[in-house]
């Protein structure tokens, strides 16, 4: 995936990293990239992806996106896309969380795998997946954009780490065999007044089958899901922007609750 890196990319990634680290969003980095080239916007990813792990940053997993068909439609896209996971991403349940951590955040919920075997093979089945993953957890994932006023199309989302944020895992894991993803309801709300719904089918028809589109994508580019991998496997419901002091409840049935509070500034 990485191959040669134009000048282009390498000023995009650049100008991704730099948002981040200042904390101001940029332009959208399409001005850089030709239209719809996913190929070269996977590769600004992973210049950052590498990036940060000489910068010391732990990866732990990855997250899917775009698995709405919805919103697949509106980006003209026929696939989902995919960023990578860090250590530091990830937010203890009853910690707040800085409202200033994440550029212009929305928050989502999620159903998240754990892995406990790699996936390396070059075709991965279901069979695959459900023998790999040790267990599913309930999660909330904070987006975030660091394109001004998320104005975004594909390439943009994709270079930019897939508009990751950070992510809160709930501590109750349930092993696959007693819970059905694709029918379990979500419920999502902001100091108990309900602001998004959903169920397992609204992630590409099941969880599961996100997750065999990340294994089989990861493996066919070199760097397969390994065991210990975290897999947030994509929405349930739709986003909702985040304002500062909220507090977010999300129950999704048969794997329980998840709770993320953001400070008032």
């Amino acid at each position: 995936m990485q191959s040669q890196a134009t000048d282009a990319e390498l000023r995009a990634a650049l100008q991704l990293r730099q948002a981040q680290e200042c904390g101001q969003p940029c332009t959208p980095v399409r001005t850089l990239l030709a239209d719809n080239d996913l190929a070269s916007a996977y590769r600004v990813q992973q210049l950052n992806t590498e990036y940060w792990q000489q910068q010391g940053r732990r990866l732990v997993g990855r997250k899917i996106g775009l698995t709405s068909k919805v919103v697949q439609t509106q980006l003209g896209v026929d696939q989902p896309d995919f960023g990578a996971l860090f250590a530091d991403m990830a937010i203890a349940e009853g910690e707040e969380i800085p409202f200033s951590a994440v550029l212009q955040p929305k928050i989502e919920a999620e159903v998240a795998l754990v892995l406990e075997q790699d996936l390396a093979m070059v075709q991965p089945t279901l069979a695959d997946i459900l023998r790999a993953t040790a267990f599913a957890l309930p999660a909330l994932e904070i987006v975030g954009s660091r394109v001004e006023n998320w104005d975004i199309r594909i390439v943009d989302t994709v270079a930019d780490n897939a508009s990751s944020g950070l992510y809160v895992l709930g501590g109750k894991p349930t092993p696959l065999s007693q819970i059905d993803l694709k029918l379990c309801g979500m419920s999502l709300s902001r100091r108990g007044e309900p602001v998004s719904t959903g169920a397992g089918v609204a992630c590409l028809g099941h969880p599961l089958s996100a997750a065999l589109w990340l294994a089989k994508t990861m493996a066919q580019l070199g760097q397969p899901l390994r065991a210990g991998d975290t897999i947030l496997t994509g929405a349930l419901g739709p986003m909702v922007a985040v304002q500062p002091g909220d507090v977010f409840d999300c129950e999704i049935s048969g794997l329980g609750s998840v709770r993320a509070s953001f400070s008032a500034r």
